[in-house]
């Protein structure tokens, strides 16, 4: 149960006092997760993301140009908008000593106007000042006060993020309001690393945030955030190693095996292990044959080998007398896993079925029926496995594929579905050690960081947009070859908004070229559609997949050799990577072509640079964290992923060390925090809603 000193904060938004219903739909949109409701605690944690500051006061003569001011003035004269220019804009004339302007309002209110801003009034505004047919003019200032309302005016204001027809002063009420109710908290740092860091209380922290003193008070090294990034990772680390701990305590059970399945299966293999793969089976094995519960992770770049290393591993698992389940994120994948593996596991004597949402029912029921009693030993499928009334007959080995892309509960969801069942995750995403240990640090690691032989390394050009033509001559003298190619493009379909290639448009352009030897593959296409194009494409009977980023993770056609990228100056560094490493995946010489629309930025140009230099995806990983940050490599609604709202990983990295070690000292004196100190980082991991983590030191 959430301790009650913490209810206030998880109420509704629209509680608030000023916020009406229209208001509170908006704050839902802006702050909730979809489908729910703004709360108290997401006005709370929704951070400034810049200041209004008025602490410099300028004359008319001194301000400056296209900048935010605050000038004192006298109202000389109103020119409201007469007869046929009845709709044109309300003009008032001010002065000061040094000088005079124009405020300029459209389409507003006369009379506010008339009783804001009266004649011979002396008036303080704020807004921006511009030049136009050479005077100055200010329109719609943001404020217009006399004395007693400068009196109440902050010299800095600060300014959060918006919605659509959400206007500034609802969201600073909203905070008004959600500060006015913050209980007393305990205090659950320690007052050491408090005063080491000059940081003060979470309150203090939290009003200093919303009512900045200082531009600086709102940035990521300002203490105010310094001391709430520290909170946020300091439960982010106590929920991670409370669960390290509960599948540490929790017993598992020895997987014996002789090896004989796996054997059979390495056998078949058309290569040999790389000395990486062999680590890591020997980690996981190791694992697999001790008496606690496995929770790995398996990072590999692209085209590692993962799949190889977790059809093994569940060879293992199988030989030992139980089941062992694979889910990966997406149709396409799942079917590709199964397409890849059902072969090897059938030439070893274990039979391996494929549990997607799209199974007929008839079918769906005869293959539950398999799992139930222990006929299908290898499950492979998308999330219909973690579907409340799948079960196994004894499901020894969940393995998560595309770990980024499932959250938390979901991989456990998995874990549950059998006694004591060990966890193996894979991501093909390399992921920064500062970024690895803040998402996974309730993991053991094991790192692929060799390629099979035979794979090719990939040519990498960036050629501008406008030669696109000599794109298109290139791909029709490789077709004739015998080559296949996909082209990615940014969206699906047109946008009159943003000026990007689209899947469909490119589609019809190129079947004009090239006729039905097109394919197309998109996220909004029927399941049954998506799974025809990639098949057609596998086959050859088409040559060339238009495609959004669905292919980005998994896809695998080794005789694909061409990769285009439209716009891949919109795309992440790691996301270039993985679209990349599409190709390259046999024994032909292949390429990737950049498209990029100039003029380039310097992040832009950054990228594109990087990945002509280099295919390792750990170096290309850190760069891209350095150059994005760590929000948006892990997306604001990325499923899985801690969807940090006051820490940032780059900014903080000093601190989640700090969190690290402290979460660490806390559980080793005090495992069940029980004590004191226990107690108050109990309302912490509430506050910060990593309530899974408090569940865990109840049961355990």
């Amino acid at each position: 149960m959430r301790p009650t000193l913490l209810d206030p904060l998880f109420g509704r938004a629209e509680t608030l006092p000023g916020i009406g219903q229209k208001t509170a739909k908006l704050l839902d949109r802006l702050l909730a997760r979809p489908g729910e409701q703004a709360r108290l605690i997401d006005v709370l944690f929704h951070a400034p993301i810049n200041v209004v500051d008025r602490r410099t006061r300028p004359t008319l003569a001194e301000a400056p140009l296209d900048a935010m001011v605050l000038v004192k003035v006298r109202v000389v004269e109103h020119r409201r908008p007469q007869g046929r220019y009845a709709k044109g804009p309300f003009k008032v004339h001010v002065e000061d000593e040094t000088g005079d302007a124009e405020l300029v309002f459209f389409l507003a209110n006369p009379e506010w106007i008339e009783r804001s801003l009266p004649v011979g009034e002396i008036r303080w505004v704020s807004g921006k000042l511009e030049l136009y047919d050479g005077r100055r003019q200010m329109v719609h200032p943001d404020r217009v006060l006399d004395e007693a309302g400068l009196a109440k005016l902050p010299a800095v204001e600060a300014v959060h993020g918006l919605t659509e027809g959400l206007q500034q002063r609802f969201v600073q009420k909203a905070v008004e309001g959600a500060l006015a109710r913050l209980p007393r908290l305990p205090e659950w740092q320690n007052p050491s690393v408090l005063a080491a860091n000059k940081l003060q209380s979470f309150e203090e922290a939290l009003h200093r945030l919303h009512h900045p003193q200082e531009p600086a008070d709102i940035a990521p090294g300002g203490l105010a955030r310094q001391r709430l990034a520290l909170d946020e990772l300091l439960a982010e680390q106590l929920a991670l190693r409370l669960m390290r701990s509960k599948m540490r305590r929790a017993p598992g059970r020895r997987h014996q095996s002789e090896g004989r399945l796996a054997a059979k299966i390495e056998a078949a293999l058309p290569f040999a292990l790389t000395g990486a793969q062999k680590r890591t089976l020997e980690e996981i094995r190791a694992d697999l044959s001790s008496d606690q519960r496995m929770l790995r992770l398996v990072q590999g770049d692209v085209g590692s080998g993962k799949t190889i290393v977790a059809a093994l591993s569940m060879a293992h698992v199988v030989e030992s007398g139980r089941q062992a389940a694979l889910m990966a994120p997406t149709e396409i994948l799942a079917r590709q896993h199964f397409e890849r593996l059902a072969p090897l596991f059938a030439a070893a004597g274990v039979r391996a079925v494929l549990l997607t949402g799209r199974a007929k029912p008839s079918e769906r029921a005869s293959l539950r029926a398999a799992i139930a009693q222990g006929e299908a030993q290898v499950v492979i499928g998308t999330h219909a496995l973690i579907t409340g009334d799948l079960s196994f007959d004894d499901l020894g080995l969940a393995v998560v594929d595309e770990q980024h892309r499932f959250g938390v509960a979901q991989r456990l969801a998995l874990g549950a579905k059998g006694e004591d069942a060990d966890i193996l995750v894979m991501t093909a995403t390399p992921i920064p050690r500062s970024l690895a240990l803040t998402l996974f640090g309730d993991m053991d690691s094991s790192i692929l960081d060799e390629k099979p032989p035979g794979r090719t390394p990939v040519k990498t050009r960036a050629l501008p947009q406008s030669r696109i033509g000599e794109v298109v001559d290139g791909l029709k003298r490789a077709l004739d070859q015998g080559a296949r190619a996909y082209w990615v493009c940014p969206l699906v379909e047109e946008n009159e908004d943003l000026d990007l290639a689209a899947a469909e448009d490119r589609f019809e352009d190129m079947q004009r070229i090239f006729g039905p030897r097109v394919g197309l593959l998109h996220g909004r296409m029927k399941g049954a559609d998506k799974d025809a194009a990639m098949e057609a494409f596998q086959r050859g009977e088409t040559r060339i997949l238009i495609a959004t980023t669905v292919i980005e993770v998994g896809v695998d056609v080794p005789e694909a050799t061409i990769m285009v990228i439209e716009h891949a100056e919109r795309f992440g560094l790691a996301q270039l990577h993985q679209l990349r490493g599409r190709v390259g995946r046999g024994g032909t010489e292949s390429s990737c072509l950049l498209l990029y629309k100039g003029p380039l930025g310097e992040t832009a140009g950054a990228r594109l640079k990087m990945l002509r230099q280099t295919e390792d995806g750990f170096r290309i990983a850190e760069e891209d964290l350095r150059l994005r940050g760590e929000g948006e490599i892990l997306g604001v609604r990325q499923a899985g992923l801690p969807g940090f709202r006051l820490a940032d990983i780059l900014a903080h990295a000093r601190l989640l060390a700090i969190a690290r070690d402290d979460a660490e000292l806390i559980l080793r004196k005090d495992p069940d925090l029980t004590g004191e100190r226990g107690e108050a980082l109990r309302v912490l991991l509430y506050l910060f809603e990593r309530n899974e983590a408090v569940k865990l030191l109840r049961a355990g």
